[in-house]
Protein backbone atom coordinates (compact mmCIF):
# COMPACT_ATOMS: atom_id res chain seq x y z
CA UNK A 1 0.00 0.00 0.00
CA UNK A 2 2.81 2.32 0.85
CA UNK A 3 4.52 1.60 -2.48
CA UNK A 4 1.28 2.31 -4.33
CA UNK A 5 0.98 5.68 -2.70
CA UNK A 6 4.51 6.53 -3.69
CA UNK A 7 3.85 5.41 -7.26
CA UNK A 8 0.77 7.64 -7.50
CA UNK A 9 2.80 10.58 -6.21
CA UNK A 10 5.50 10.00 -8.84
CA UNK A 11 2.89 9.59 -11.60
CA UNK A 12 1.21 12.83 -10.59
CA UNK A 13 4.60 14.57 -10.46
CA UNK A 14 5.48 13.33 -13.95
CA UNK A 15 2.05 14.38 -15.24
CA UNK A 16 2.53 17.82 -13.70
CA UNK A 17 5.99 18.16 -15.26
CA UNK A 18 4.66 16.98 -18.64
CA UNK A 19 1.74 19.43 -18.50
CA UNK A 20 4.10 22.21 -17.45
CA UNK A 21 6.49 21.48 -20.32
CA UNK A 22 3.64 21.08 -22.80
CA UNK A 23 2.01 24.33 -21.69
CA UNK A 24 5.33 26.14 -21.83
CA UNK A 25 5.95 24.75 -25.29
CA UNK A 26 2.56 25.96 -26.45
CA UNK A 27 3.26 29.42 -25.01
CA UNK A 28 6.69 29.44 -26.66
CA UNK A 29 5.26 28.24 -29.99
CA UNK A 30 2.51 30.87 -29.78
CA UNK A 31 5.02 33.62 -28.97
CA UNK A 32 7.37 32.45 -31.70
CA UNK A 33 4.61 32.31 -34.29
CA UNK A 34 3.28 35.69 -33.19
CA UNK A 35 6.75 37.20 -33.28
CA UNK A 36 7.39 35.67 -36.70
CA UNK A 37 4.12 37.02 -38.04
CA UNK A 38 4.98 40.44 -36.64
CA UNK A 39 8.40 40.34 -38.31
CA UNK A 40 6.69 39.39 -41.56
CA UNK A 41 4.35 42.35 -41.09
CA UNK A 42 7.37 44.60 -40.50
CA UNK A 43 9.03 43.40 -43.70
CA UNK A 44 5.82 43.90 -45.67
CA UNK A 45 5.31 47.35 -44.15
CA UNK A 46 8.94 48.24 -44.99
CA UNK A 47 8.40 47.10 -48.59
CA UNK A 48 5.27 49.25 -48.77
CA UNK A 49 7.19 52.28 -47.43
CA UNK A 50 9.97 51.63 -49.92
CA UNK A 51 7.39 51.51 -52.71
CA UNK A 52 6.36 55.01 -51.64
CA UNK A 53 9.92 56.27 -52.20
CA UNK A 54 10.03 54.62 -55.63
CA UNK A 55 6.65 56.10 -56.48
CA UNK A 56 7.93 59.61 -55.70
CA UNK A 57 11.04 59.04 -57.82
CA UNK A 58 8.91 57.77 -60.72
CA UNK A 59 6.48 60.67 -60.41
CA UNK A 60 9.15 63.40 -60.23
CA UNK A 61 10.99 61.91 -63.20
CA UNK A 62 7.78 62.44 -65.20
CA UNK A 63 6.56 65.65 -63.51
CA UNK A 64 9.75 67.26 -62.21
CA UNK A 65 8.21 70.45 -60.80
CA UNK A 66 5.11 68.97 -59.13
CA UNK A 67 6.23 68.39 -55.54
CA UNK A 68 2.60 67.99 -54.42
CA UNK A 69 2.37 64.77 -56.47
CA UNK A 70 -0.78 65.97 -58.18
CA UNK A 71 -2.55 66.72 -54.89
CA UNK A 72 -4.25 69.95 -53.89
CA UNK A 73 -4.10 69.28 -50.16
CA UNK A 74 -1.17 69.33 -47.77
CA UNK A 75 0.81 66.19 -46.88
CA UNK A 76 0.59 63.45 -45.91
CA UNK A 77 -0.37 62.08 -49.30
CA UNK A 78 -1.89 58.63 -48.73
CA UNK A 79 -1.89 55.99 -51.49
CA UNK A 80 -3.24 52.41 -51.44
CA UNK A 81 -0.84 49.54 -52.01
CA UNK A 82 -1.90 46.44 -53.97
CA UNK A 83 -0.34 43.02 -54.26
CA UNK A 84 0.38 41.39 -57.62
CA UNK A 85 -3.17 40.00 -57.77
CA UNK A 86 -4.67 43.45 -57.44
CA UNK A 87 -5.76 43.08 -53.83
CA UNK A 88 -5.31 46.08 -51.54
CA UNK A 89 -3.06 45.00 -48.66
CA UNK A 90 -1.87 48.30 -47.24
CA UNK A 91 -1.05 51.94 -47.86
CA UNK A 92 1.85 54.39 -47.77
CA UNK A 93 1.79 57.97 -46.56
CA UNK A 94 4.18 60.48 -48.13
CA UNK A 95 5.67 63.71 -46.78
CA UNK A 96 7.82 65.85 -49.12
CA UNK A 97 10.10 68.83 -48.63
CA UNK A 98 10.63 70.45 -52.01
CA UNK A 99 14.10 71.63 -53.06
CA UNK A 100 15.56 74.97 -52.12
CA UNK A 101 15.33 77.29 -55.12
CA UNK A 102 17.92 76.41 -57.73
CA UNK A 103 18.73 72.95 -56.33
CA UNK A 104 17.24 69.49 -56.97
CA UNK A 105 17.46 67.84 -53.54
CA UNK A 106 14.07 66.49 -52.38
CA UNK A 107 13.59 65.10 -48.85
CA UNK A 108 10.93 62.39 -48.50
CA UNK A 109 9.37 60.52 -45.60
CA UNK A 110 7.35 57.43 -46.48
CA UNK A 111 5.32 55.49 -43.87
CA UNK A 112 4.17 52.02 -44.89
CA UNK A 113 1.30 50.26 -43.13
CA UNK A 114 -0.17 46.78 -43.66
CA UNK A 115 -3.94 46.32 -43.49
CA UNK A 116 -5.10 44.38 -40.42
CA UNK A 117 -1.88 45.10 -38.54
CA UNK A 118 -0.76 47.79 -36.14
CA UNK A 119 2.80 47.56 -37.49
CA UNK A 120 4.14 50.43 -39.61
CA UNK A 121 7.61 51.26 -40.95
CA UNK A 122 9.11 54.62 -41.82
CA UNK A 123 11.77 55.44 -44.42
CA UNK A 124 13.46 58.79 -44.91
CA UNK A 125 15.19 59.38 -48.22
CA UNK A 126 16.87 62.18 -50.14
CA UNK A 127 16.52 62.30 -53.93
CA UNK A 128 18.67 64.49 -56.15
CA UNK A 129 19.81 64.86 -59.73
CA UNK A 130 23.58 64.54 -60.22
CA UNK A 131 25.42 67.63 -61.40
CA UNK A 132 27.77 67.93 -64.33
CA UNK A 133 30.73 67.55 -61.96
CA UNK A 134 30.93 63.75 -62.04
CA UNK A 135 34.64 63.62 -62.89
CA UNK A 136 37.78 65.31 -61.69
CA UNK A 137 38.59 65.83 -65.39
CA UNK A 138 36.14 65.57 -68.29
CA UNK A 139 37.69 66.42 -71.65
CA UNK A 140 36.52 66.26 -75.25
CA UNK A 141 39.99 66.09 -76.76
CA UNK A 142 43.29 64.22 -76.77
CA UNK A 143 45.02 65.00 -73.51
CA UNK A 144 48.31 64.37 -71.74
CA UNK A 145 48.83 64.13 -67.99
CA UNK A 146 52.57 64.45 -67.59
CA UNK A 147 55.11 63.49 -64.95
CA UNK A 148 54.38 65.28 -61.71
CA UNK A 149 50.59 64.93 -62.02
CA UNK A 150 48.73 63.28 -59.14
CA UNK A 151 44.99 62.74 -59.62
CA UNK A 152 42.40 61.77 -57.00
CA UNK A 153 39.19 61.26 -58.96
CA UNK A 154 37.84 59.71 -62.14
CA UNK A 155 39.08 60.94 -65.53
CA UNK A 156 37.19 60.65 -68.82
CA UNK A 157 38.12 61.77 -72.32
CA UNK A 158 36.22 61.18 -75.53
CA UNK A 159 39.60 60.89 -77.24
CA UNK A 160 43.02 59.59 -76.24
CA UNK A 161 44.84 59.95 -72.92
CA UNK A 162 48.55 59.75 -72.27
CA UNK A 163 49.03 59.46 -68.53
CA UNK A 164 52.51 59.58 -66.99
CA UNK A 165 51.56 60.65 -63.46
CA UNK A 166 49.76 58.73 -60.70
CA UNK A 167 45.98 58.11 -60.88
CA UNK A 168 44.13 56.94 -57.76
CA UNK A 169 40.84 56.45 -59.61
CA UNK A 170 39.69 55.08 -62.95
CA UNK A 171 41.03 56.65 -66.15
CA UNK A 172 38.69 56.16 -69.13
CA UNK A 173 38.66 56.88 -72.86
CA UNK A 174 35.89 56.40 -75.38
CA UNK A 175 38.44 55.19 -77.94
CA UNK A 176 40.25 51.86 -77.96
CA UNK A 177 43.40 53.00 -79.74
CA UNK A 178 44.59 56.30 -81.22
CA UNK A 179 47.61 58.04 -82.71
CA UNK A 180 49.10 60.27 -80.01
CA UNK A 181 49.64 63.72 -81.61
CA UNK A 182 52.63 64.38 -79.29
CA UNK A 183 54.83 61.93 -81.19
CA UNK A 184 54.97 59.71 -84.24
CA UNK A 185 54.90 55.94 -84.32
CA UNK A 186 52.30 53.24 -83.97
CA UNK A 187 48.81 53.61 -82.66
CA UNK A 188 48.67 53.19 -78.89
CA UNK A 189 46.05 52.23 -76.35
CA UNK A 190 43.61 55.12 -75.90
CA UNK A 191 44.71 55.22 -72.24
CA UNK A 192 48.45 54.62 -72.17
CA UNK A 193 51.63 55.60 -70.38
CA UNK A 194 55.21 56.26 -71.42
CA UNK A 195 56.55 55.53 -67.95
CA UNK A 196 58.94 52.60 -68.22
CA UNK A 197 58.23 49.90 -69.11
CA UNK A 198 56.36 51.73 -71.86
CA UNK A 199 53.10 50.15 -73.05
CA UNK A 200 53.65 48.03 -76.17
CA UNK A 201 51.73 48.90 -79.32
CA UNK A 202 48.40 47.03 -79.34
CA UNK A 203 47.74 44.58 -82.19
CA UNK A 204 45.24 45.39 -84.98
CA UNK A 205 41.63 45.06 -83.75
CA UNK A 206 42.74 44.63 -80.13
CA UNK A 207 40.58 43.26 -77.37
CA UNK A 208 40.16 45.99 -74.68
CA UNK A 209 40.24 43.32 -71.98
CA UNK A 210 43.88 42.58 -72.86
CA UNK A 211 45.18 46.04 -71.96
CA UNK A 212 48.00 45.75 -69.38
CA UNK A 213 47.03 46.69 -65.82
CA UNK A 214 49.99 48.98 -64.97
CA UNK A 215 48.88 49.44 -61.38
CA UNK A 216 52.02 51.43 -60.68
CA UNK A 217 50.39 54.24 -62.68
CA UNK A 218 46.67 53.39 -62.75
CA UNK A 219 46.02 52.50 -59.11
CA UNK A 220 42.30 51.85 -59.77
CA UNK A 221 42.67 50.65 -63.34
CA UNK A 222 42.09 52.08 -66.79
CA UNK A 223 39.38 51.56 -69.36
CA UNK A 224 39.24 51.96 -73.14
CA UNK A 225 36.16 51.86 -75.32
CA UNK A 226 34.01 53.51 -72.61
CA UNK A 227 30.73 55.13 -73.68
CA UNK A 228 31.24 58.58 -75.17
CA UNK A 229 29.94 61.65 -73.32
CA UNK A 230 27.98 64.09 -75.46
CA UNK A 231 29.60 67.49 -74.94
CA UNK A 232 27.07 69.11 -77.25
CA UNK A 233 24.33 67.79 -75.01
CA UNK A 234 26.23 69.16 -72.01
CA UNK A 235 26.48 72.65 -73.47
CA UNK A 236 25.43 75.37 -71.07
CA UNK A 237 23.10 78.14 -72.08
CA UNK A 238 25.10 81.05 -70.73
CA UNK A 239 22.34 83.51 -71.62
CA UNK A 240 20.25 81.90 -68.86
CA UNK A 241 22.90 82.90 -66.34
CA UNK A 242 22.76 86.43 -67.70
CA UNK A 243 19.00 86.53 -67.09
CA UNK A 244 19.42 85.09 -63.57
CA UNK A 245 22.12 87.66 -62.78
CA UNK A 246 19.88 90.49 -63.94
CA UNK A 247 17.02 89.16 -61.78
CA UNK A 248 18.29 88.45 -58.29
CA UNK A 249 22.02 88.14 -59.02
CA UNK A 250 24.91 90.46 -59.92
CA UNK A 251 25.42 91.54 -63.53
CA UNK A 252 28.35 93.50 -65.00
CA UNK A 253 28.30 94.55 -68.65
CA UNK A 254 31.04 95.06 -71.19
CA UNK A 255 33.83 97.15 -69.62
CA UNK A 256 34.66 99.02 -72.82
CA UNK A 257 37.10 98.69 -75.72
CA UNK A 258 39.91 100.37 -73.78
CA UNK A 259 39.59 98.08 -70.77
CA UNK A 260 40.12 94.34 -70.30
CA UNK A 261 37.29 93.18 -68.07
CA UNK A 262 36.75 92.89 -64.30
CA UNK A 263 38.47 91.50 -61.24
CA UNK A 264 36.30 89.87 -58.55
CA UNK A 265 37.85 89.45 -55.10
CA UNK A 266 35.76 87.17 -52.88
CA UNK A 267 35.61 87.83 -49.14
CA UNK A 268 33.74 85.93 -46.46
CA UNK A 269 30.94 88.52 -46.20
CA UNK A 270 31.14 90.46 -49.46
CA UNK A 271 32.99 90.80 -52.73
CA UNK A 272 35.04 93.59 -54.28
CA UNK A 273 34.75 94.52 -57.94
CA UNK A 274 37.50 96.22 -59.95
CA UNK A 275 37.64 97.27 -63.59
CA UNK A 276 40.85 96.03 -65.22
CA UNK A 277 42.31 98.96 -67.13
CA UNK A 278 45.58 97.39 -68.26
CA UNK A 279 47.43 94.08 -68.18
CA UNK A 280 51.13 93.26 -68.04
CA UNK A 281 52.64 93.73 -71.47
CA UNK A 282 54.38 90.90 -73.22
CA UNK A 283 58.09 91.43 -72.39
CA UNK A 284 60.51 91.82 -75.26
CA UNK A 285 61.63 88.47 -76.69
CA UNK A 286 58.91 86.78 -74.58
CA UNK A 287 57.27 83.95 -76.50
CA UNK A 288 53.64 83.14 -75.71
CA UNK A 289 52.06 80.12 -77.35
CA UNK A 290 48.85 78.19 -77.26
CA UNK A 291 48.13 74.96 -79.11
CA UNK A 292 44.81 76.22 -80.47
CA UNK A 293 45.73 79.86 -81.09
CA UNK A 294 49.35 79.74 -82.13
CA UNK A 295 51.59 82.72 -81.36
CA UNK A 296 50.24 86.17 -80.57
CA UNK A 297 50.49 89.41 -78.69
CA UNK A 298 48.45 91.27 -76.10
CA UNK A 299 45.30 91.30 -78.19
CA UNK A 300 42.27 91.77 -75.96
CA UNK A 301 40.62 88.53 -76.97
CA UNK A 302 43.69 86.41 -77.64
CA UNK A 303 46.25 84.94 -75.32
CA UNK A 304 48.51 87.28 -73.39
CA UNK A 305 50.21 87.44 -70.01
CA UNK A 306 46.71 87.46 -68.48
CA UNK A 307 48.17 89.29 -65.49
CA UNK A 308 46.67 92.54 -64.16
CA UNK A 309 48.80 95.70 -64.25
CA UNK A 310 46.30 98.43 -63.34
CA UNK A 311 42.72 98.36 -62.08
CA UNK A 312 40.00 100.72 -60.87
CA UNK A 313 37.94 100.00 -57.73
CA UNK A 314 34.22 100.00 -58.48
CA UNK A 315 32.72 99.01 -55.16
CA UNK A 316 31.90 96.40 -52.53
CA UNK A 317 28.85 94.21 -53.10
CA UNK A 318 26.84 91.74 -51.07
CA UNK A 319 26.61 88.19 -52.36
CA UNK A 320 23.55 87.79 -54.59
CA UNK A 321 20.51 86.00 -53.22
CA UNK A 322 20.46 83.45 -56.06
CA UNK A 323 24.25 82.92 -56.09
CA UNK A 324 24.70 84.00 -59.74
CA UNK A 325 27.36 86.50 -60.86
CA UNK A 326 27.50 87.15 -64.60
CA UNK A 327 30.09 89.25 -66.38
CA UNK A 328 29.77 90.10 -70.05
CA UNK A 329 33.55 90.40 -70.31
CA UNK A 330 36.78 88.76 -69.17
CA UNK A 331 37.04 88.04 -65.42
CA UNK A 332 39.86 87.63 -62.90
CA UNK A 333 38.82 85.77 -59.73
CA UNK A 334 40.50 85.21 -56.34
CA UNK A 335 39.70 85.16 -52.63
CA UNK A 336 37.86 83.00 -50.10
CA UNK A 337 34.22 82.16 -49.36
CA UNK A 338 32.57 80.99 -46.15
CA UNK A 339 29.19 79.27 -46.27
CA UNK A 340 28.48 80.43 -49.83
CA UNK A 341 27.57 78.67 -53.06
CA UNK A 342 28.13 80.78 -56.13
CA UNK A 343 28.49 80.59 -59.90
CA UNK A 344 30.63 83.11 -61.78
CA UNK A 345 29.92 82.99 -65.51
CA UNK A 346 31.64 84.93 -68.25
CA UNK A 347 30.32 85.43 -71.80
CA UNK A 348 29.73 88.17 -74.35
CA UNK A 349 26.68 88.36 -76.59
CA UNK A 350 25.88 88.05 -79.39
CA UNK A 351 28.24 85.11 -79.39
CA UNK A 352 31.18 85.64 -81.72
CA UNK A 353 34.24 83.33 -81.74
CA UNK A 354 36.52 86.36 -82.05
CA UNK A 355 35.04 87.98 -78.93
CA UNK A 356 34.51 85.04 -76.58
CA UNK A 357 35.49 85.82 -73.00
CA UNK A 358 37.69 83.97 -70.51
CA UNK A 359 38.19 83.64 -66.75
CA UNK A 360 41.66 83.94 -65.18
CA UNK A 361 42.85 82.69 -61.78
CA UNK A 362 46.26 84.00 -60.68
CA UNK A 363 45.77 83.93 -56.89
CA UNK A 364 44.32 81.36 -54.50
CA UNK A 365 40.58 80.73 -54.72
CA UNK A 366 39.59 78.98 -51.48
CA UNK A 367 36.81 77.46 -49.41
CA UNK A 368 36.57 77.91 -45.66
CA UNK A 369 34.47 74.78 -45.23
CA UNK A 370 35.15 71.45 -46.93
CA UNK A 371 31.88 69.78 -45.93
CA UNK A 372 29.65 70.77 -48.85
CA UNK A 373 28.69 74.19 -47.44
CA UNK A 374 31.05 76.05 -49.78
CA UNK A 375 30.96 75.74 -53.58
CA UNK A 376 32.29 77.79 -56.49
CA UNK A 377 31.72 77.15 -60.18
CA UNK A 378 33.53 79.14 -62.86
CA UNK A 379 31.98 78.90 -66.33
CA UNK A 380 33.82 80.59 -69.19
CA UNK A 381 32.55 81.06 -72.69
CA UNK A 382 36.08 80.43 -73.89
CA UNK A 383 39.05 79.55 -71.62
CA UNK A 384 39.88 79.19 -67.94
CA UNK A 385 43.36 80.72 -67.74
CA UNK A 386 46.23 80.86 -65.28
CA UNK A 387 48.36 83.87 -66.17
CA UNK A 388 52.08 84.55 -66.34
CA UNK A 389 52.41 86.09 -62.86
CA UNK A 390 50.34 83.46 -61.08
CA UNK A 391 51.25 82.39 -57.55
CA UNK A 392 54.07 79.89 -57.20
CA UNK A 393 51.91 77.57 -55.07
CA UNK A 394 48.41 78.08 -56.44
CA UNK A 395 45.26 76.41 -55.08
CA UNK A 396 41.88 76.57 -56.83
CA UNK A 397 38.81 75.29 -54.99
CA UNK A 398 36.22 75.26 -57.75
CA UNK A 399 34.67 73.47 -60.68
CA UNK A 400 36.23 74.91 -63.84
CA UNK A 401 34.27 74.79 -67.11
CA UNK A 402 35.70 76.00 -70.42
CA UNK A 403 32.75 75.67 -72.76
CA UNK A 404 34.43 76.50 -76.07
CA UNK A 405 38.08 76.45 -75.10
CA UNK A 406 40.38 74.84 -72.58
CA UNK A 407 41.39 74.95 -68.92
CA UNK A 408 45.10 75.66 -68.52
CA UNK A 409 48.08 77.96 -68.85
CA UNK A 410 49.75 79.30 -71.97
CA UNK A 411 53.34 78.45 -72.76
CA UNK A 412 55.59 81.27 -71.52
CA UNK A 413 59.25 81.25 -72.51
CA UNK A 414 62.13 82.03 -70.18
CA UNK A 415 62.33 85.55 -71.64
CA UNK A 416 58.88 86.31 -70.18
CA UNK A 417 60.37 86.52 -66.69
CA UNK A 418 61.09 84.27 -63.70
CA UNK A 419 57.39 83.37 -63.39
CA UNK A 420 57.52 81.34 -66.61
CA UNK A 421 58.03 78.31 -64.36
CA UNK A 422 55.96 77.76 -61.23
CA UNK A 423 56.14 75.08 -58.54
CA UNK A 424 52.72 73.60 -57.77
CA UNK A 425 49.05 73.98 -58.67
CA UNK A 426 46.20 72.19 -56.85
CA UNK A 427 42.66 72.02 -58.16
CA UNK A 428 40.07 70.82 -55.65
CA UNK A 429 36.96 70.22 -57.73
CA UNK A 430 36.58 69.33 -61.40
CA UNK A 431 37.93 70.35 -64.77
CA UNK A 432 35.50 70.27 -67.70
CA UNK A 433 37.26 71.31 -70.88
CA UNK A 434 36.25 71.25 -74.53
CA UNK A 435 39.89 71.14 -75.61
CA UNK A 436 43.06 69.75 -74.13
CA UNK A 437 43.64 70.84 -70.55
CA UNK A 438 47.13 71.56 -69.19
CA UNK A 439 49.09 73.69 -66.71
CA UNK A 440 52.54 72.45 -67.76
CA UNK A 441 54.56 72.30 -70.97
CA UNK A 442 57.34 69.89 -71.89
CA UNK A 443 59.85 69.70 -74.68
CA UNK A 444 60.27 65.98 -75.27
CA UNK A 445 60.18 64.85 -71.68
CA UNK A 446 61.84 67.98 -70.25
CA UNK A 447 59.74 70.45 -68.29
CA UNK A 448 59.92 73.78 -70.10
CA UNK A 449 57.12 76.03 -68.77
CA UNK A 450 54.21 76.13 -66.34
CA UNK A 451 53.70 74.22 -63.09
CA UNK A 452 56.12 71.43 -62.21
CA UNK A 453 53.67 69.62 -59.90
CA UNK A 454 49.94 69.31 -60.57
CA UNK A 455 47.44 67.84 -58.12
CA UNK A 456 43.80 67.27 -59.08
CA UNK A 457 41.45 66.32 -56.22
CA UNK A 458 37.81 65.45 -56.81
CA UNK A 459 35.25 67.20 -54.62
CA UNK A 460 32.47 64.62 -54.27
CA UNK A 461 30.18 67.10 -52.48
CA UNK A 462 29.77 68.99 -55.74
CA UNK A 463 28.03 66.05 -57.40
CA UNK A 464 24.78 66.49 -55.46
CA UNK A 465 25.30 69.76 -53.58
CA UNK A 466 26.45 72.25 -56.23
CA UNK A 467 25.51 75.95 -56.30
CA UNK A 468 21.94 76.75 -57.36
CA UNK A 469 21.33 76.50 -61.11
CA UNK A 470 24.50 74.52 -61.77
CA UNK A 471 24.05 72.34 -64.89
CA UNK A 472 23.01 68.72 -64.40
CA UNK A 473 24.34 65.54 -65.98
CA UNK A 474 20.98 63.77 -65.78
CA UNK A 475 17.33 64.76 -65.79
CA UNK A 476 16.45 61.77 -63.60
CA UNK A 477 16.39 61.64 -59.81
CA UNK A 478 18.69 59.27 -57.97
CA UNK A 479 18.46 58.13 -54.36
CA UNK A 480 21.22 59.94 -52.52
CA UNK A 481 20.40 58.79 -48.99
CA UNK A 482 18.08 56.12 -47.57
CA UNK A 483 17.40 55.50 -43.89
CA UNK A 484 14.97 53.14 -42.15
CA UNK A 485 13.53 54.28 -38.88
Amino acid sequence: MKNRGQTIIFVLLYIFIAVFIFTGSLVWIYSFVNLSLREIDKIKSLNIAESGIEYVRWYLNHFPTDYNLGNTSSPPYVYPFYDRLGNKIGEFSLFLEKPVTGTTMVQIKSIGKLDGSNVEKEIKAILAKPSLAKYVALIDDNVRFGLGTVVYGEIHSNKGIRFDGIAYNLVKSSLITYSDPDHSGCKEWAVHTHVEPQDPCPPPNPDPSTIPLRQDIFKAGREVGAPSIDFIGLSINLSEYKNLAQNGGLYFGFSGDNNYGYEIVLNENNLEIYKVTSIVNQPIFCIIFDTYEGYGNNSRYKHSTWSIKNKQFLGTYNYPSNGIIFVEDNVWVSGIINGRKIIIASARFPENPAHMTSITINKDLLYTNYNGNDAIALIAQRNINVGLKSEDDLRIDAVLIAQNGRVGRYYYSEQCGPEYKRTKITVYGSIISRYRYGFSWVSGNTWSSGYRDRELIYNRDFLYFPPPFFPLSSEFYQILKWKEK
